[in-house]
């Protein structure tokens, strides 16, 4: 083959549903030489990754971990371990992610029964308490924060109290959500939870937080058929996360470095701060979405602070707006999923992004993008609005 050229990606702004912008001592991190994931210098990191991970998840869980893959790979290690063939999952139906746990409970050998909701509302716990008591189910899937829709589920502790009154463990999917919005995993009652570096922790995917509380471990523990999956079966990982720290597979040591570095910076900011701190910045750049003609998909009271899902003015295809704001102003947002993905686009405001200067710029490239493709509009209205918004 002929030769290759150095790496030389584009120079992209990533303000759609994730990779986020990471911070540059994430970077460093990242880039820092690797040692043995059994020397113990690196165990001292492991030990000081979880202890953060618990920080940022607001509990006191033992058995809290960066799975060794991308979130997908935490979501079907919670699943997977959680329900053994036979037993009955309950999966929201207000969006794709729910459809992707109704799928990996499938391939576990569980039965999935899907709570229906229309795309773009979060689920009611009275919907939840009445499917519990007509399928008495083993777990209960809920999606804190619904990457396809841009829905924040405001109602959780009312979900797992509906849960638990049917002896049922309630696992949550917050990786749109972590270290960007309220989330308090004790407190609500969740049993299991599980997220990913690339979105508001603002890192790169390849080491994803999951965290399991000691009754849902126990559960594990004791299934009578062993998880499906040997790389995620936790009564294996056990060994390598728990006291022991023996072999199981080669942990991703620069993945950790830079979760721990991201982590860390959370601890810094504080994470009440950092919650407020994605509210205003994206409270501003949906200020300037509006002042460009966009409208909302998710109602106020459901809408998620990280991510946004707004319809397009003058019937524009959102492939093709996304296509512009990549190639003419390196730019990156996304097209709306399913329900949504002939209607609408996805704008994110997460970690490191949720900032002043990637707002602005964000709001600049779409009023310029929206006036090319026909759209009648002042181009700097976006961040006309946005500044108002964040001087008020």
């Amino acid at each position: 083959m002929d030769s290759v050229d150095e790496l030389q990606p584009p120079d992209r702004l990533l303000m759609g549903p994730g990779p986020s912008e990471t911070h540059p001592r994430v970077l460093r991190a990242f880039g820092t030489p690797p040692i043995g994931h059994l020397d113990p210098a690196f165990v001292e990191v492991m030990d000081e990754t979880q202890d953060l991970l618990r920080e940022t998840l607001r509990t006191d869980n033992e058995w809290t971990i960066p799975v060794s893959g991308t979130g997908s790979a935490a979501m079907e290690a919670a699943v997977g371990n959680l329900l053994e063939p036979g037993e009955t999952m309950l999966v929201p139906g207000n969006g794709y992610f729910g459809g992707r746990m109704a799928e990996m409970a499938r391939r576990a050998g569980g039965e999935a029964v899907t709570i229906e909701t229309p795309w773009g509302e979060p689920l009611d716990p009275e919907d939840v308490r009445a499917a519990c008591a007509e399928h008495d189910p083993d777990v209960v899937g809920v999606v804190h924060a619904e990457t396809s829709t841009g829905v924040r589920q405001p109602s959780m502790p009312a979900i797992t109290e509906a849960a638990h009154d049917h002896d049922a463990f309630v696992l949550a999917d917050c990786v749109t959500s972590l270290g960007g919005i309220e989330f308090r995993m004790d407190e609500w009652g969740v049993d299991a939870a599980y997220s990913a570096g690339q979105k508001c922790l603002s890192c790169p995917p390849g080491a994803s937080p999951l965290s399991i509380s000691d009754g849902a471990m126990e559960k594990v523990l004791d299934r009578e058929d062993p998880v499906r999956s040997w790389y995620l079966d936790l009564s294996l990982l056990e060994g390598y996360w728990g006291e022991e720290r023996s072999y199981h597979h080669t942990a991703p040591v620069n993945n950790i470095y830079a979760l721990r570095e991201a982590l860390r910076l959370i601890h810094e900011e504080g994470l009440v701060a950092r919650w407020e701190r994605h509210r205003r910045f994206s409270g501003a750049l949906r200020e300037g979405l509006w002042a460009l003609g966009l409208e909302p998909v998710v109602a106020p009271s459901a809408r998620l602070p990280s991510l946004t899902t707004a319809r397009l003015p003058g019937g524009l295809a959102p492939g093709a707006v996304v296509e512009t704001m990549r190639e003419e102003h390196d730019v990156e947002i996304a097209t709306g999923l399913g329900a949504f993905a002939d209607e609408a686009v996805r704008i994110g405001c997460m970690g490191h992004g949720a900032r002043r200067g990637p707002v602005l710029e964000t709001l600049g490239a779409l009023g310029e993008t929206l006036s090319a493709h026909g759209i009648d509009i002042d181009p700097g209205a976006g961040v006309a609005a946005a500044v108002n918004a964040l001087d008020e």
